[in-house]
């Protein structure tokens, strides 16, 4: 299951990693609110045709990364959920005091920073969990568990395997999941649920991951593959040797390497404050990539930006305007790209190695034009994955883990 900004998909597939049934819906009430994520992962379930629901054996949640909720005991939600855009400038400094230096949670941009928004807001909150770890803890009846890829914008230090700096020292650590790595087994389905779900009770539940890394699951890079999701925002992530250090960077452990990258706020989320799907899709046609615009935009949704500079307050350039709504369209896509050549740039400038050529999923990769502009601001290759869901990098996530726990090794490089 993949919790997106726009929406839910759910992807099923058999030992051999073969899909055997895919399906997506839109969040039934606003994003920021826990229930619908409930609503939206039954509605998906009870899609699934009775034969294959039947033989459902684990299930691993992916979700935006860093967006987080504050609950009670009983894992009820004290309000909205604070988006992974949401910048707390606020809590900049106590969270420069409380994270090492360097580590992502040290940001304004950081889950740290909703953490603390979210205990000042709810002084008698029970615990703090991330969107797929919240919907993880609803799958199980019990919300202790978080996982090490979502915990890490919250402060876990992967290397260490313990929080970071004097983040586990507060009085208000109890707040904080019990970190799992991604894949590991936390339990089976609680029956009230499964049986909301019409899945069988002997289902067992893994610690899940980020959307972003589940897409990168999803096209099984090889050596020197860069991967690009355009979503609504745009992550790039790329496996690497060792874990890097870097404003708005994070490295994730997976097998025995690290999938290292950022997130920029740009991304498809700006070109719908203008113009529909459809829309979009008909200008692209209109485009003309080997004649730049020009226009040098720097296409934010909002002020503040992640990757690849760390700035809560960095203001949008989307002026000025052309007549042509074709012009104005390729001149947001070369923005984006370009802000795509710097993040690859930054990584390679903090060690990573070289990228020889970047796959594309998401949304964007669903767009021959943009990979045309993006390949010509890249230098390199450009491959768009359009049927690589982050649904089947969950999916892929949930079989490597149940496969572990039953003693026979991951045919890729899982959990």
């Amino acid at each position: 299951m993949d919790l997106g900004t726009s929406g839910l998909r759910l992807a099923l597939m058999d030992p051999a990693g073969d899909l055997r049934h895919q399906a997506g819906c839109a969040y039934p009430g606003p994003f920021v609110q826990p229930p619908t994520w409930q609503q939206g992962l039954i509605q998906l379930c009870s899609a699934i045709p009775l034969p294959l629901r039947r033989q459902v054996a684990v299930l691993a949640v992916a979700g935006t990364s860093g967006t987080l909720l504050a609950m009670d005991a009983a894992g009820h939600p004290l309000g909205d959920a604070l988006p992974y855009n949401a910048a707390q400038p606020r809590w900049a400094s106590r969270c420069r005091q409380l994270a090492a230096p360097g580590h992502p949670a040290a940001s304004a941009n950081g889950a740290m920073a909703r953490a603390l928004e979210l205990k000042h807001r709810y002084p008698h909150a029970h615990g703090l969990r991330h969107q797929a770890e919240w919907l993880t803890g609803w799958l199980l009846g019990q919300w202790r568990w978080g996982d090490l890829h979502n915990s890490l914008k919250l402060g876990w230090d992967p290397v260490r395997g313990d929080w970071s700096g004097a983040i586990g020292n507060q009085p208000w650590s109890g707040l904080l999941p019990r970190v799992a790595r991604p894949g590991h087994l936390l339990g089976s389905l609680h029956p009230p649920v499964a049986n909301k779900l019409g899945l069988p009770a002997t289902v067992r539940v893994t610690a899940g991951t980020t959307d972003g890394n589940a897409a990168v699951l999803a096209v099984d890079p090889q050596p020197g593959d860069g991967v690009t999701v355009l979503g609504t925002t745009m992550a790039l992530k790329q496996l690497c040797p060792e874990p890097l250090q870097g404003a708005g960077v994070y490295s994730h452990p997976i097998g025995d390497q690290w999938l290292v990258g950022g997130a920029s706020n740009s991304g498809g989320g700006v070109l719908r404050q203008f113009f529909d799907d459809a829309t979009i899709t008909t200008l692209s046609r209109q485009l003309d990539p080997r004649h730049p615009t020009g226009l040098r935009y720097l296409p934010l949704p909002a002020p503040g930006e992640r990757f690849p500079v760390d700035d809560p307050r960095l203001m949008p350039c989307l002026e000025p305007r052309p007549v042509s709504d074709a012009l104005f369209l390729q001149g947001l896509l070369e923005g984006i790209a370009a802000i795509e050549a710097r993040g690859w740039a930054q990584l390679q400038a903090l060690g990573a190695p070289a990228v020889r050529r970047v796959l594309t999923v998401g949304g964007g990769a669903r767009n021959p034009t943009w990979r045309q502009l993006r390949q010509q601001a890249l230098g390199r290759p450009v491959l768009n994955r359009p049927h690589a869901s982050t649904a089947c990098g969950a999916a892929r996530l949930a079989g490597w883990g149940l496969a572990a726990a039953n003693g026979n090794a991951p045919t890729k490089p899982g959990p």
